[in-house]
């Protein structure tokens, strides 16, 4: 995983592996979670990711949770096809953009 911090427009990028789950939550926690206060915006990069559980879907929920519920800013980029389909599935394209 790829952490990088836009300090200028507050914004948080995570580009995942190839794998997102339980096997990533203590790294996406202390990337997400652990620096305190919430950034203004997240960007989630799935581009290189091939398989995802429901651990990151909970993962995905905490992060939300943490940057503000209904008022965060998360957007999920770079989903394939499989991805994308789970996640219109979970209904988390009615709580997260995706793109």
């Amino acid at each position: 995983m790829i952490v990088h911090h836009d300090s200028e427009h507050d914004c948080l990028t995570l580009q995942l592996g190839e794998r997102f789950d339980f096997s990533i939550h203590r790294d996406f926690h202390e990337a997400c979670l652990g620096t305190g206060g919430a950034a203004r915006s997240y960007v989630i990069d799935l581009g290189e990711v091939t398989s995802m559980d429901s651990s990151a879907l909970g993962m995905l929920l905490l992060l939300r949770e943490h940057a503000g519920a209904d008022r965060a800013e998360i957007r999920i980029v770079n989903a394939g096809t499989e991805l994308r389909s789970t996640l219109r599935v979970a209904g988390f394209d009615k709580l997260f953009v995706l793109h």
